[in-house]
């Protein structure tokens, strides 16, 4: 028995130590990068990652980031991005621990980073421990994930106010509860910057050639300016900063019957005011139009949403409410007596898109639009894999987002679909052959040092990925100059990490 004690005394010895050296290395690691900036909020966090990743590269940062959720991605300071690796697919805080790891060997003046976190108490372990953000971002409060952060909006805010760094800055877009998230900086000592969505004109909207928010563009504008990133080189960043994979996006179709369709994926927006203002923003550009047509996916396991979208049918003012999967009633119900006519019950569990789609497709007219909102999951994919067959109608995009009169083109949807993927395998694919640069392998003559904190290690020859890292740390090292910055030190000033003028 005294054995077993031993064995156990001198095992939690051992991981106790463990975990401090752990923990002095992950800190280690944090001081090496001056600016880090944690995006927490219900809707929008990936955009405004990449947004303020793009708009700190325009201003000459070296800048990484990374976006989480299922289409995770790790972004490099040459904005080229790869999917990040999780063992057996599931998320976990832990790994952000690696993603600061690897973004501390570029040397970054900044790190911008998604919050992975939905639990109130993993929120502020993944603030007070893991990324110590200088700058935090909360774009917004919404109706989600009640469950954990809820039960009412404002205790979603004060859930969400547990990733504010403490005697730090954070920026917020959220009007609505902009008192609670007072109340909160004040308690942490933190300033609570108010990012104007109105302070973005029309026509900086206008540039990029994807859809996106006043509301998303006006934090990424404050993000750069609170690190000295002048606002027209900031735009440009954004402008060339590449979308996120959900991003909104809006298809063209022709029928079987010859009609031409305008299809909308609104499915990543999964609470009304979100689903909402996507479903607004595409009338006001134009990229749909009236007669406007909803589809609404239930899941059974999401009762309460399937409400929330037959709620605000009002809102939308369409031509048809086409309610498919299962429970259907639950969205039914909860549509306005005075629009319950305009509802199709084309719901049932398992049921083929064969089934439901030509009278979907048989009551639209010519020229009409059609706007997918509730769950993805179960026959909202199966309405995806249904429309990805049909020809596309390359007469007469509509205008949209960019600098000229027209949309821009969009992927084309893939022929088969995941159904355990919220995107597409071969939109995954396709997606990362487009961000994804070929690298070319790297010699380095006998002798000569790794560019890296050890400098014992040589090689003659390096795999892709570690030529990959050496390119990138020459390329910081001839554009900027390399400070030693050990445990404890305090991060330097600003003048430190941003440069006087563009290269």
């Amino acid at each position: 028995m005294l054995y077993l004690y031993l064995v156990l005394l001198t095992g939690s010895v051992f991981l106790l130590i463990a975990g401090i050296v752990e923990q002095r290395r992950h800190y280690a690691a944090l001081h090496t990068i001056p600016a880090r900036v944690l995006v927490n909020g219900i809707r929008g966090k990936s955009s405004i990652t990449r947004l303020c990743a793009g708009a700190l590269r325009g201003g000459d940062l070296v800048t990484v980031a990374k976006t989480t959720g299922t289409a995770a991605r790790f972004i490099h300071p040459d904005a080229t991005e790869e999917p990040v690796y999780r063992k057996f697919g599931i998320a976990n805080v832990v790994e952000q621990i690696g993603i600061v790891r690897r973004a501390a060997a570029y040397r970054p003046h900044a790190l911008v980073i998604e919050c992975m976190a939905v639990m109130p108490a993993l929120q502020e372990v993944n603030q007070s421990k893991l990324i110590r953000s200088t700058i935090g971002v909360l774009c917004n409060v919404r109706e989600d994930h009640l469950a954990e952060m809820g039960p009412t909006l404002d205790d979603v805010a004060r859930s969400l106010c547990r990733s504010m760094p403490e005697n730090g800055v954070c920026v917020t877009a959220e009007q609505e509860r902009f008192h609670i998230l007072q109340e909160e900086a004040d308690a942490r000592g933190c300033r609570l910057v108010y990012a104007d969505p109105e302070t973005v004109t029309d026509a900086e909207l206008r540039g990029f050639s994807w859809f996106t928010f006043k509301e998303n563009v006006a934090i990424a504008l404050t993000v750069a300016e609170l690190l000295g990133v002048e606002r027209e080189v900031a735009l440009r960043g954004m402008y060339d900063a590449p979308p996120d994979p959900g991003v909104l996006s809006v298809e063209r179709y022709v029928t079987p019957e010859g009609k031409r369709l305008a299809f909308a994926n609104v499915f990543a927006a999964n609470d009304p005011e979100s689903t909402l203002m996507n479903v607004n923003q595409l009338l006001d550009l134009g990229a749909i139009s009236r007669p406007l047509n909803v589809v609404i996916n239930c899941r059974p396991d999401r009762v309460e949403r399937n409400g929330q979208m037959g709620e605000i049918v009002p809102d939308l003012r369409p031509d048809n409410v086409f309610v498919i999967g299962h429970p259907a009633r639950s969205a039914i119900d909860a549509i306005p007596a005075e629009w319950r006519d305009r509802a199709v019950d084309l719901g049932g569990d398992r049921r083929p898109a064969e089934d439901f789609m030509p009278e979907v497709l048989g009551r639209m007219p010519d020229g009409s639009s059609l706007v997918a909102i509730g769950n993805i999951h179960g026959q909202g994919e199966e309405l995806l894999e249904h429309l990805a067959e049909l020809p596309a109608d390359e007469s007469a995009p509509g205008p949209g987002p960019g600098p000229g009169p027209e949309m821009p083109p969009v992927p084309a949807q893939p022929v088969r679909l995941d159904p355990y993927a919220s995107y597409p395998q071969a939109y995954e694919e396709r997606y990362q052959a487009s961000q994804t640069q070929e690298l070319r392998v790297v010699r380095l003559p006998p002798g000569d040092p790794w560019p890296g904190p050890d400098h014992r290690r040589t090689h003659e020859t390096y795999e892709v990925h570690q030529a990959y890292e050496v390119h990138q740390a020459y390329e910081v090292h001839e554009v900027h100059e390399v400070h030693e910055v050990h445990e404890g030190d305090q991060p330097p000033p600003h003048s430190y990490y941003r440069p006087e003028s563009p290269r």
